[in-house]
């Protein structure tokens, strides 16, 4: 099962690696990632495969949340279906 994951925020050191590693630890595996920075604000977006995942999805939406404020980002995890659901013209 796939999801993906989008963080947005401004620009700073150590993002992609706290997300990463937030990933790495409920054994969620990284398939794509595409990130950019404009002007001062970082966005990032990623594919990931959540069969292996050790916590429920909810969990780790909340823990991803969580960090997220604490970094001053937004940070969501959603499965891939409904990703490209909300994203259908």
């Amino acid at each position: 099962m796939k999801a993906i994951v989008t963080v947005v925020g401004k620009d700073r050191v150590g993002i992609t690696a706290s997300v990463c590693t937030l990933l790495a630890q409920h054994s969620i595996n990284i398939l794509d990632i595409s990130q950019t920075v404009l002007q001062e604000y970082f966005t990032m977006v990623m594919l990931v495969d959540i069969s292996a995942c050790t916590a429920p999805l909810s969990e780790v939406s909340d823990l991803l949340n969580q960090s997220g404020q604490e970094q001053g980002l937004t940070i969501q995890i959603q499965r891939e279906e409904i990703f490209n659901a909300m994203h259908r013209i």
